[in-house]
């Protein structure tokens, strides 16, 4: 584990955030179960420190391109709950005016160029929002979220090369949860070190524990740094683990109990809490106020969601670009 280099306040954010991830992504299984949210959901708990580890180390004006599993990133990013809530139940107040969902969650003003439901849809995006920071000279980043499931399509070999021959300032992370859908990347990929796709494109990659709020964070700043100074993109892997299904139908079969519960045994939130504590940067009180802070928050956020209106029918007209 990375030492526990950070201030109070840092902790706290950090621990906040991966709080916040995790509370809200259990009430939206509990407002799935409800049928109060409509439809699929594929959800971040688990994976929480990659999330925020990686974007703790950019600046506001930064961007990120997202995935399917995309909640965790919109948090991380900076995008409000209330907001994100009523997305997703598909609400006028929502950051996409109830148009996007689940899926597709956006939020530009953040720098969140948006969720994809395309396996690997967001690495065009990112991609070409590298050259955009190229082409005008700008010293801004982009950092590409994608899982193992998405390695083996085309686009990740096109947007790697383009970014290399370009050295566009794009990190692209894989957040490794070893699954995509019910197939394990053992089966999918014919390498074990994933790093190694990136010799093909002379980029430099590293692997890092997905579990830990710190390692990520320390890794990605490097990469951030040598991108920032016109050095290029770069590939990190992330090992982690989602807790739910792939989504609200997956009932897991393709998964033994005790391999679920070994990686709940490295749960993010609680092993950096136990550090935070052990540690003294913050005390057993400070973490369970700041648990009882967000669960507040979450709930404020589900209120405001179900009680705003739905989308005017002619909303359908607006935001279409011919």
């Amino acid at each position: 584990m990375a030492e526990v280099k950070v201030s109070c306040d840092e902790a706290r954010h950090l621990l906040k955030q991966m709080m916040q991830i995790r509370q809200f992504e259990d009430k939206i299984m509990d407002l799935l179960a409800q049928d109060i949210v409509q439809g699929g959901s594929h959800l971040y708990a688990g994976e929480e420190a990659v999330a925020v580890g990686a974007i703790s180390a950019i600046r506001p004006d930064d961007y990120i391109a997202s995935t399917h599993r995309g909640h965790g990133h919109c948090i991380a990013k900076g995008g409000r709950l209330p907001e994100l809530m009523a997305e997703i139940l598909g609400k006028a107040t929502g950051v996409c005016k109830g148009k996007g969902g689940s899926l597709h969650l956006a939020d530009v003003a953040t720098g969140n160029l948006g969720a994809n439901g395309i396996v690997g849809g967001g690495m065009g995006i990112a991609t070409g929002a590298g050259l955009s920071i190229k082409m005008r000279k700008s010293d801004q980043v982009v950092l590409c979220f994608f899982g193992d499931g998405a390695l083996n399509l085309g686009i990740f070999h096109e947007c790697l090369n383009m970014a290399a021959v370009w050295k566009l300032p794009v990190v692209y992370i894989c957040e490794n949860n070893h699954y995509g859908m019910s197939v394990s990347v053992k089966r999918a990929c014919a390498v074990g070190d994933l790093t190694k796709r990136a010799l093909a494109y002379d980029m430099p990659a590293e692997s890092v524990d997905g579990m830990d709020v710190l390692a990520v964070k320390e890794a990605v700043s490097k990469w951030v740094g040598q991108a920032r100074e016109g050095n290029g993109p770069s590939f990190l892997v992330c090992h982690t683990y989602r807790y739910y299904g792939h989504s609200r139908s997956d009932p897991r079969v393709y998964r033994t109990r005790e391999e679920e519960e070994e990686w709940r045994a490295r749960d993010p939130i609680k092993t950096f809490s136990i550090r935070c504590v052990q540690e003294g940067i913050l005390s057993q009180e400070e973490v369970e106020a700041l648990d009882r802070e967000v669960a507040s928050e979450i709930e404020e956020a589900v209120k405001f969601a179900v009680e705003s209106p739905w989308p005017e029918p002619e909303e359908l007209y607006e935001d279409v670009y011919a």
